[in-house]
């Protein structure tokens, strides 16, 4: 989901943040060092006590302009005669509120063809590159990206998405026609405009050459040193109806391209040029013959056709868009990244997207849509939205995860901006799943200078300490994503869990609580699939091993099916004592059998379904961070396998400190609403999680 394009983060100007820069000095100059920085080892206290920018935010911005704003009231002309000194001073207001750089693009107005903004933009990033500061390029005007403004649809009309549609009023019920009324494209707090086709490989490649090769062109000197990633925004697969927006956000949204009030919703799949030649290569059957299937019928024929068609979807998807933008910018020296469309509902993971893990699973930095800084989200369906992004880099070798996060929820329709605490609670448990790179979309202006400095130290030091650190989880949760194409039955309204099968509710349900119990008894653990499960193999040790990430225990949601190349690598390891965990109809499989089962290193005593735990590995000592995303304050301890001295880092304050042992020989714990704590233990005596 994404934010209303009327509010605040929108619409910034670069330079209108100057005055939030005014008294700033006073903060840097001056600030004692927190006490017991000594106990901490020597590559970890320089960047503790002054993150670079590497370890801070980034703010996503979406203009460069010269001149003055007016922002929360408060007027701001800048007097400056020269536009790029102007500009320069922009720059430095960001950093001196302590961000790291900025997410941004050239101007939305006359996008990608106005040269004087393409001037504006170049003047930024050197600013930025004067500063040290950071870019990441936002590769849309709006969103979703892939119709860079409209200009791919404008080179080639052939290029739009489609959908393969159902219409039972029909003699011959099929028809292909634009995916567009009735779905996201037309639908969005941005623009309802029409959108590309993501299994189109030549319509992505026009997106990547009007977009992407714009900006190498003119800024290619900066890839891979100030501008290190590019970041797309939402893409997705349009033949499915999320449901209608607001009548009173929709007067707000301009039409761009106009809706045809003669297409009706009908149900709908995703359709190519070339798809149905694809399936016939891959399967050796004729797509067209057992297309009915896609749409109807619940035999065991019917359900393998959509197995093999949505299996079809999800690899084109992954290679055809998320493949190539990762393939480009791994020519040029910056990485890909971005996030997708409604990771919080895996029903949706099917139309959207085919197979999330699989399309995050192509981005250098996967990243997530936090939209809302209600901590409380990590043990409802949260959780969801990071295990994605966090499970496709751990799988595939890689560390860094990225977040877009921002108050949006809680400013469009609920009590208004969040407190500093709360902002600080939504980054820790994100930075305890894994999350490294933290881009705002919150409003500067809904809060005093030096609480945004404060949130972006706070997370600078979560970087210090974390990012660099090899993550612990010690439990797989299976992705039921096969399992899902097969009961995925498209439908003419909004698409939801009741919409769907029987099994399918089964399975989501079980999916989710699984997860949320996992959360709330401080099990790290990520999600797999079929196709990852599959590469697995066992250890001497009797672990389970991807990617040299090792885990103790797997768990099925209720009536999974494993195909052949998964089921026997799990049949192997639970003949030599692994821990297949599967829930079932009427099963005990509650938090406490879990944390039974699994036996993970560290408990709290006593329990709290409150408390977040992330586990890594830092130079080979342990590193634990703890938030209470709850609104009581928790004292208890925290056992673990392995006894030794720990170190307590608050990174709200800054302070270290020798933890305090319990008379059980635990840590004691005192956690106050919304806080963090970070525990640095000691040296690991092995790298079991």
């Amino acid at each position: 989901m994404k934010h209303d394009p009327g509010c605040p983060p929108f619409s910034p100007s670069f330079t209108c943040i100057i005055v939030f820069a005014l008294g700033m000095a006073s903060l840097k100059a001056g600030a004692a060092e927190p006490a017991g920085l000594d106990s901490l080892p020597g590559d970890l206290r320089e960047i503790w006590v002054k993150p670079s920018p590497q370890e801070r935010p980034l703010q996503i911005v979406h203009g460069i302009h010269p001149r003055g704003a007016t922002w929360g009231g408060i007027e701001q002309i800048l007097r400056e005669k020269d536009p790029e000194r102007a500009i320069a001073s922009g720059m430095e207001a960001y950093r001196d509120l302590g961000l790291g750089g900025l997410v941004c693009n050239v101007a939305f107005q006359d996008y990608l063809v106005s040269e004087p903004n393409w001037k504006t933009l170049i003047s930024g990033v050197e600013a930025c590159e004067k500063l040290g500061m950071l870019v990441w390029i936002y590769d849309e005007q709006g969103y979703p990206s892939g119709a860079a403004g409209g200009l791919v649809l404008k080179r080639d009309p052939k290029f739009e998405a489609e959908e393969l549609a159902f219409d039972a009023s029909r003699a011959d019920p099929f028809l292909v026609r634009p995916a567009y009324e009735h779905t996201h494209a037309s639908n969005n707090f941005y623009a309802a405009r029409r959108y590309i086709n993501l299994i189109d490989a030549a319509a992505v490649k026009c997106f990547i050459e009007l977009t992407h090769e714009a900006y190498a062109s003119r800024l290619g000197r900066h890839f891979g040193k100030t501008i290190q990633a590019f970041f797309t925004d939402e893409p997705s697969l349009m033949p499915v109806n999320l449901g209608q927006l607001g009548e009173s956000v929709r007067q707000r949204v301009p039409v761009r391209d106009l809706l045809d009030p003669r297409a009706a919703p009908l149900p709908a799949v995703p359709w190519g040029a070339d798809l149905a030649e694809r399936y016939k290569d891959r399967y050796g059957e004729d797509l067209l013959a057992v297309r009915r299937s896609l749409f109807h019928g619940d035999s065991g024929q019917d359900k393998a056709v959509r197995a093999r068609f949505w299996a079809l979807i999800a690899d084109l998807v992954a290679e055809r868009y998320f493949g190539q933008i990762q393939d480009w910018c791994a020519g040029r020296g910056v990485a890909s990244s971005g996030h997708c469309l409604w990771e919080e509902a895996v029903i949706h993971h099917v139309p959207l997207m085919g197979n999330g893990l699989k399309a995050l699973s192509r981005m250098d930095i996967p990243g997530l849509d936090a939209l809302s800084s209600n901590p409380e989200a990590a043990i409802h369906g949260g959780w969801l939205t990071a295990a994605l992004p966090v499970s496709a880099a751990y799988l595939n070798g890689r560390r860094r995860v990225m977040t877009e996060v921002s108050d949006f929820v809680e400013r469009s329709g609920g009590p208004g901006p969040v407190t500093l605490a709360e902002m600080q609670a939504t980054a820790a448990w994100q930075a305890a799943w894994g999350v490294t790179e933290f881009t705002l979309y919150y409003s500067i202006p809904d809060r005093p200078a030096q609480e945004y400095r404060a949130y972006c130290d706070f997370v600078g030091r979560l970087n210090a300490v974390f990012k660099t650190a090899r993550p612990q989880p010690c439990a797989l949760l299976y992705y039921p994503i096969r399992d899902l194409w097969s009961e995925y039955l498209p439908v003419a309204g909004p698409i939801s869990l009741e919409s769907q099968s029987p099994r399918a509710r089964r399975i989501v349900n079980s999916f989710q609580r699984l997860g949320q119990m996992l959360v709330r008894a401080q099990i790290p653990f990520l999600i797999v699939d079929h196709e990852h499960l599959a590469t697995a193999r066992v250890r001497e040790d009797g672990l389970l091993s991807i990617k040299g990430l090792p885990f103790r225990a797997l768990i099925l949601a209720e009536e999974c099916e494993l195909p052949p190349p998964a089921a026997s690598v799990v049949q192997e390891w639970r003949a030599r004592g692994g821990k297949v965990l599967v829930d079932a109809s009427g099963s005990e499989l509650g938090g406490q059998a879990l944390s039974a089962a699994i036996e993970p290193p560290f408990r709290l005593e006593p329990p709290s379904e409150r408390i977040v735990l992330g586990s890594f590995l830092r130079r080979d000592r342990r590193a634990l961070l703890l938030v209470n995303v709850g609104r009581d304050a928790y004292r208890g301890e925290l056992a673990a396998r392995e006894g030794g001295v720990w170190e307590m880092l608050d990174p709200a304050t800054g302070a270290v400190e020798p933890a305090a042992k319990t008379e059980k020989g635990g840590v004691a714990l005192d956690l106050a609403a919304r806080k963090t704590l970070v525990l640095l233990g000691p040296a690991a005596s092995s790298s079991e999680p």
